[in-house]
């Protein structure tokens, strides 16, 4: 099959380059800010992509103003994870998988030279959500075809296409192929959501009715975040750390971020996520 043997997507030059995906500009960061500041502060180059501008996501503000407030939240979060950060041009709560978004996909996953590709799965709560992994899934291959987007060469190889962990089970439950150890860089997470303050102490707390829970300070802030974004580890998770850490360093594990191998694009082995991650075991 000439997908498996799509390893990497261009000359292996031993600095992998990530890119992830987001249907609004808080989504990569609690998906994978942490497992993103590890790969950064390891010297790699790491990019996060929003779909849709955020313009809906608040329950005072809204269009213009609120997709500049967000944008701008955005570029502090690439300042405080060494990483970059893009935010397309589309409407929050209105995205549709077209083919001109797929042709904007395709370009940001090329424009990246990317070895690795993470975004949703194409089932969730949330049809912004779910649109962006089907997105995501149309680009799995067209990234390598030359007359698709011919404007923007072509990738010679087909990068990995992961998935993030959700909670979600039909029409198939979430599977951690690959768990990360993200103890040492949870702060940094934390630090990247607090930059989302549009929607961490303000619009996710008003619309899930907790909103007199926030505090005011900042350092509290911080601590309620941090506890609130906690999550305890499962079984599933624990088994998968132990596949990539070892035992006795994955029972020390505190925090972790989990990835499900999607079927399309390039099909690793053990030794190509390795390549691909390689805080593994360390």
């Amino acid at each position: 099959m000439l997908l498996a043997n799509m390893v990497l997507a261009q000359k292996d030059t031993g600095r992998i380059r990530i890119i992830m995906f987001g249907a609004h500009p808080d989504d990569c960061d609690e998906k994978a800010g942490g497992t993103a500041a590890l790969y950064a502060q390891m010297g790699y180059a790491v990019k996060f992509v929003s779909v849709t501008n955020g313009d809906a996501g608040h329950q005072s503000m809204k269009g213009d103003a609120l997709a500049k407030r967000r944008y701008a939240e955005t570029q502090e979060v690439a300042k405080r994870l060494g990483i970059s950060y893009d935010v397309l041009n589309n409407h929050d709560g209105l995205l549709m998988p077209t083919l001109d978004v797929r042709l904007e996909i395709i370009k940001k996953i090329r424009e990246w030279n990317a070895d690795l590709v993470i975004a949703p799965r194409p089932n969730d709560y949330h049809p912004d959500h779910r649109y962006t992994g089907v997105l995501v899934q149309d680009a799995a291959y067209m990234v390598a075809v030359p007359n698709i987007a011919p404007e923007t060469p072509a990738l010679r190889k087909n990068p990995v296409f992961l998935y993030y962990e959700d909670r979600f089970q039909r029409p198939n439950p979430f599977r951690p192929d690959i768990a990360v150890d993200i103890t040492g860089t949870y702060s940094k997470k934390i630090a990247g959501l607090d930059a989302h303050e549009s929607q961490m102490y303000e619009w996710l707390p008003w619309i899930g009715g907790y909103l007199d829970q926030v505090p005011q300070n900042k350092a509290d802030r911080i601590a309620w975040l941090s506890k609130r974004t906690a999550r305890p580890i499962n079984p599933e998770t624990r088994a998968s750390l132990e596949k990539w850490y070892g035992k006795e360093r994955a029972d020390k594990v505190v925090y972790a971020e989990e990835f499900e191998i999607c079927e399309y694009g390039a099909q690793p082995d053990e030794a190509t996520i390795k390549k691909l991650f390689p805080m593994l075991g360390k």
